[in-house]
């Protein structure tokens, strides 16, 4: 299994890092892929990075809720870090309409920045999307994102995907992935007619860990370890063996983000 967005690096794990690692391998997750947050974040991923070169892969990007008044000076330090830098995917980019609404506007703004750079470096992205998946549609079908979408490399992932199956299948035809982690295991989640629906060779799995655990731990930390959970539950939703679903996101994983 590949999980394809946890925030391994993050305060959560500082006291149990190495033993959360090597669960996660005994049940057979061999990458983890990590987007970033923001400034504040870099050191902390690259060490994570430095420590396990082997299963511990960076993305770089500004998260939407780390927009603020002065994010275009942090975009310009993170794409120095993106030119000088050995990174698998831009992330964590994207729109987050659910917490504030204060910087809607320069959310908007670093979201197509960091699109642009997606292309200008050849490289995927993890895309956020609470409660801003029609506008992040609407974003990318713009005119000024034509040359994006028309570009031949893998988009990357639309992380934590809730929305429905028409607007799936349309993220789908341009070239993405659907994230999907803990909710698919939630009562009421509402994902089950989305992965029924959904031909597995466009699911990735994910954990979005600390954050998110899935059922029966939900509100708990998130461990690297649940991911078997999230798959299991894809594997009874889709009636098939839980191997061919940690098998088949597993390709799909490394043929988005290039990781081998």
């Amino acid at each position: 299994m590949i999980d394809t967005h946890t925030h391994l690096y993050v305060k959560e794990f500082k006291d149990d890092i190495d033993q959360q690692i090597a669960k996660a391998k005994k049940v057979g997750i061999k990458k983890f892929l990590l987007p970033n947050i923001d400034l504040d974040s870099i050191e902390d991923l690259h060490q994570l990075v430095s420590t396990y070169p082997d299963c511990c892969f960076a993305m770089m990007g500004l998260h939407p809720c780390s927009v603020f008044e002065n994010y275009k000076e942090d975009l310009s330090k993170i794409h120095n870090y993106l030119v000088n830098g050995n990174y698998i995917g831009v992330g964590e980019i994207g729109l987050d309409f659910y917490w504030d609404k204060t910087f809607i506007p320069q959310q908007e703004d670093a979201f197509i920045t960091q699109l642009e750079w997606a292309k200008e470096f050849n490289l995927p992205v993890s895309v956020h999307c609470r409660e801003s998946l029609d506008r992040s549609i609407e974003i990318l079908e713009s005119e000024k994102l034509k040359s994006f979408l028309q570009s031949n490399h893998q988009k990357g992932v639309f992380h934590c995907f809730g929305g429905t199956i028409e607007q799936a299948k349309k993220i789908i035809d341009w070239g993405f992935k659907i994230g999907i982690g803990g909710v698919a295991t939630f009562k009421n989640g509402g994902l089950e007619p989305l992965i029924s629906e959904i031909a597995l060779e466009h699911i990735v799995l994910e954990t979005d860990s600390p954050y998110l655990a899935p059922a029966p731990h939900r509100g708990k930390r998130n461990e690297p370890w649940m991911l078997e959970l999230v798959a299991n539950r894809i594997a009874e939703i889709k009636k098939v063996m839980p191997q061919k679903v940690k098998e088949q996101t597993a390709i799909n994983a490394k043929l988005v983000f290039n990781v081998n």
